[in-house]
């Protein structure tokens, strides 16, 4: 919904040469949450702000700050020689124009100045329509090039096999068209939803411009990188400018914690249950919205894929872009050093009834409804997930994948590589798992058009497949949607936390 609005802007022009209509300031004025993509829009058909320059800041040696602007409503945002270069064109088109997009996003978010970043994740090639096909292919025609290594997010399409899941050629056409753009620009063609379990992971403290709810939430958390949750669009302009506004989590004082949530009375045998950290991620999302949780009773030995299971279900539910588990990620030694000092403003205790209808919300559909299909892999799967559910496969009697249902599963390349280094690629194949890389369930029409019922693993797959795919979802473990996928119906486990 945030692409469609600013795309419904992106098309109310006028007759006389692309003035956005009037409805703009409205829906400027009704919907904060999606400032982001409007100003880009608006920059787009040069539709922005009143611009005046300020009078220039004093030289800082090495040139650090050159200039500034100052916008309608009085904000001052200094600039570096290079900033004002690309603001000027000097550096060519679209740097011009990313640039514009980048101060004008300092101005909305009230930062003063800019800030460099050393690598971006892009998550505006997942997305295909015609507006953001023609607003990459504008950016890489304009002479745009990263600055910074930039890895690219899942992809609207599978690349390699997009013919075996029936996507139409057109839209196929247009998704390679988007490709090449941003590879174009100089991005790495990783096309992934999970890039801290691939190439170019960041380090502590490195600053960084991530799109992806989950890859967002993962960078800061567990991997205490520091990046704000930006949008699509956006990603791209900070990656050709290398810059972005100073505010928000780049910054240590907005780190700290804000809320306490502690697991009480939770059996140590529930963490080992792949489906505690999905269902606790949805609970912890509906409870923090946007704010910082520190999170009390988790486990130690969290692995890293149960720890993007929660993250990714925590910034579906919600707005989670960084959680602090003490003791367990590396911001929070301590539940003090999580607060940075201060008292959590509010503090909220998790039993094991909210676990139970955490776990139950998760489910549009329930036990013994028909399934047609089976999706895990959202975030992708990893080779781990692939190993695991290839002996869960091993394992079930009979081996045989009912002939109503389709498997599919999502993953990258990297993960794709080290499968195919083995064996279990033809162990997968053999029980009817159709594998997918680089795009997404819920971009890329690889679910059958006819399928009613669907199961996964997936928190967020969970969240969103009701509305994006309109289909009924059971949620379950791994080992559910194998047994499920035998039986041609949801067949689920009962939970080990509910005959605590």
């Amino acid at each position: 919904c945030h692409w469609w609005l600013a795309h419904q802007c992106y098309q109310q022009r006028d007759g006389t040469g692309g003035q956005a209509t009037t409805g703009t300031e409205h829906w400027w004025a009704s919907h904060q949450w999606h400032r982001m993509e409007i100003i880009i829009v608006a920059v787009f058909l040069q539709q922005e702000a009143s611009i005046s320059q300020a009078r220039p800041e004093c030289n800082v040696t090495g040139g650090c700050i050159a200039g500034g602007i100052r916008y309608a409503n009085g904000m001052a945002i200094s600039l570096t020689t290079t900033d004002q270069e690309m603001l000027d064109g000097l550096h060519g088109e679209a740097s011009r124009l990313a640039m514009s997009v980048v101060a004008r996003m300092a101005d909305v978010l009230e930062a003063t100045e800019l800030m460099n970043v050393t690598q971006a994740h892009i998550d505006a090639c997942g997305l295909l329509s015609d507006a953001g096909l023609e607003f990459a292919e504008t950016l890489a025609a304009g002479g745009g090039k990263v600055r910074v290594p930039t890895t690219l997010n899942m992809g609207p399409l599978d690349l390699q096999d997009w013919r075996k899941f029936d996507v139409p050629q057109q839209f196929a056409a247009k998704a390679i068209r988007q490709g090449r753009a941003y590879e174009q620009m100089g991005c790495i063609p990783t096309w992934t939803c999970a890039p801290y379990q691939g190439y170019l992971t960041p380090r502590f403290g490195q600053q960084i411009c991530w799109g992806e709810s989950n890859a967002v939430v993962y960078a800061n958390s567990v991997l205490g990188a520091r990046t704000n949750w930006y949008g699509d669009y956006f990603d791209i302009c900070a990656a050709i400018t290398g810059r972005v506004p100073k505010q928000g989590l780049h910054l240590t004082e907005n780190r700290k914690g804000q809320l306490l949530l502690r697991l009480v009375d939770v059996p140590p045998q529930v963490f080992d249950d792949d489906r505690f950290w999905p269902t606790f991620g949805h609970l912890l999302g509906s409870v923090a919205g946007d704010q910082i949780p520190v999170i009390e009773g988790l486990p130690d030995w969290a692995t890293d894929d149960q720890l993007k299971a929660l993250g990714a279900a925590a910034a579906s539910s919600g707005a989670v872009a960084l959680f602090h588990g003490v003791g367990l990620t590396p911001e929070a030694p301590t539940t003090e050093a999580a607060f940075q000092g201060d008292k959590p403003k509010r503090v909220v205790d998790i039993s094991v009834d909210d676990l139970c209808n955490s776990y139950a919300d998760l489910s549009t559909g329930t036990d013994g409804d028909r399934l047609d299909a089976v999706v895990l892999g959202c975030p992708h799967y990893s080779f781990a997930e692939f190993r695991r559910l290839a002996e869960l496969l091993e394992a079930q009697e009979p081996q045989s994948l009912h002939p109503d249902v389709a498997f599919v599963v999502i993953t990258g390349q990297q993960s794709y590589s080290l499968l195919e280094r083995t064996e279990l690629l033809d162990k997968l194949a053999s029980f009817g798992v159709k594998i997918s890389r680089d795009t997404c369930v819920l971009h890329c029409p690889i679910v059958p058009a006819e399928a009613k019922v669907i199961m996964t693993d997936s928190g967020k797959c969970a969240y969103y497949a009701p509305g994006d795919l309109n289909v009924d979802v059971s949620f379950g473990s791994m080992a559910d949607c194998v047994r499920s996928a035998v039986e041609g119906r949801v067949c689920r486990e009962e939970l080990p936390w509910q005959s605590v």
